[in-house]
């Protein structure tokens, strides 16, 4: 039987291998290992290409999310807005400094937050956006920054997904006040463990950021407020500054296979992921939508295909958040997408033989419950 990974970072690393040996070996070496010249260089090349003024490696994107909401000063009693389709780190973040997530609905095409809904979420007790770049497509930038700067807003930018992407021609994490990525290894650009970063072109914010990560040390063993120990390893950086400068080519390899996808399930049932001439995405994730993922996903899995479902439960209706009072129907198109949602195999490395099987597989499955309808 053919087999299909979902993710598969092995021919990747094999590729990068002798890079990334010499670049451990030379940490190793110099003994510089957390947040030593390999973070500082990968810091100031992912600004460069993200083409902000400041980058601030961290060891998470959930950690940066957390101290963009310092930076900004939300607290206890404060409201942020931001969607409940993603990954529940963008709440958990919100919880962290005492704030409480409202969640808005999603674009049912776009999939991520809808502005139509967003001004109706906003109170005198809202102090922050947070839109979601899910599955490597730009949220409605302009839109959502229109309804942000009327209310007096700032907007931080959840990229972790979209490393690279594009909105009217200008990478993500130009268009918020802040703009936060996570390097876990299976995102687009991944690291060898856990990493993350905070960009922005506010240098204020940046140096704020660069001492909470770090104990909020003003000098050594000085603390002038509550920090964190969130910094960066010097392995990831070196890692992460290696795979940068293939990430524009992995991105268009992305690309490439997500257009397969598309021209082969094109007049299936299946619901397709939508394209937008303003936007460039990314494909982190390929997600179709059928009624019947369960039954899809099971019998994929039967033929070895591997699937992944982002994400099976919104986090409105997450038991962590069940004292806000969401209930079953209050956000439709995101509980509708969380049920029917399945991500198919992507990565630059997939083979079009490999993505034609999928294809197959997902046709015939679809021909065999039509004959038996």
């Amino acid at each position: 039987m053919e087999t299909v990974p979902y993710l598969d970072l092995r021919p990747q690393y094999r590729t990068l291998r002798s890079d990334v040996l010499k670049a451990v070996e030379e940490i190793c070496e110099s003994t510089t290992f957390a947040q030593g010249p390999a973070t500082s260089d990968f810091e100031a090349e992912f600004a460069t290409y993200c083409g902000v003024d400041h980058c601030v490696s961290l060891n998470s994107g959930t950690s940066a999310l957390h101290l963009a909401l310092r930076c900004l000063d939300v607290r206890s009693g404060d409201e942020v807005v931001a969607v409940s389709m993603t990954f529940i780190a963008t709440a958990w973040a919100i919880s962290y400094v005492g704030a409480k997530p409202v969640f808005v609905d999603i674009d049912s095409v776009r999939r991520t937050l809808d502005p139509d809904k967003l001004e109706a979420a906003i109170t005198p007790r809202t102090k922050a956006i947070i839109p979601v770049h899910l599955y490597g497509m730009p949220a409605e930038m302009d839109r959502v920054n229109a309804i942000a700067e009327r209310h007096g807003l700032p907007v931080i930018e959840d990229a972790a997904q979209a490393h690279g992407a594009k909105y009217r021609g200008k990478r993500v994490g130009q268009f918020g006040k802040i703009a936060c990525f996570s390097f876990y290894p299976g995102k687009n650009l991944g690291a060898y463990g856990e990493g993350g970063a905070l960009i922005t072109n506010d240098a204020s914010i940046a140096q704020r950021a660069r001492s909470l990560r770090d104990h909020a040390q003003s000098q050594k063993y000085f603390h002038d407020e509550i920090g964190y120990n969130y910094r960066m390893d010097s392995f990831q950086g070196a890692v992460l500054s290696i795979k940068l400068k293939h990430l524009d080519a992995w991105n268009a390899a992305r690309t490439d296979r997500a257009r397969c996808y598309t021209d082969l399930l094109k007049g299936s049932p299946y619901k397709l992921p939508a394209q937008f001439s303003d936007s460039e995405c990314v494909w982190h994730c390929y997600v179709i939508e059928t009624a019947e993922r369960d039954r899809v996903r099971s019998a994929l899995q039967d033929a070895g295909i591997q699937t992944a479902i982002h994400y099976p439960l919104p986090v409105h209706l997450q038991k962590a958040y069940a004292h806000l009072g969401y209930r079953s129907g209050d956000l439709p198109v995101t509980e509708a997408l969380c049920k029917q949602c399945l991500s198919l195999p992507i990565y630059p490395e997939l083979s079009k033989e490999k993505i034609s099987h999928v294809a197959s597989v997902l046709l015939d499955l679809e021909k065999s419950r039509t004959l038996h309808a």
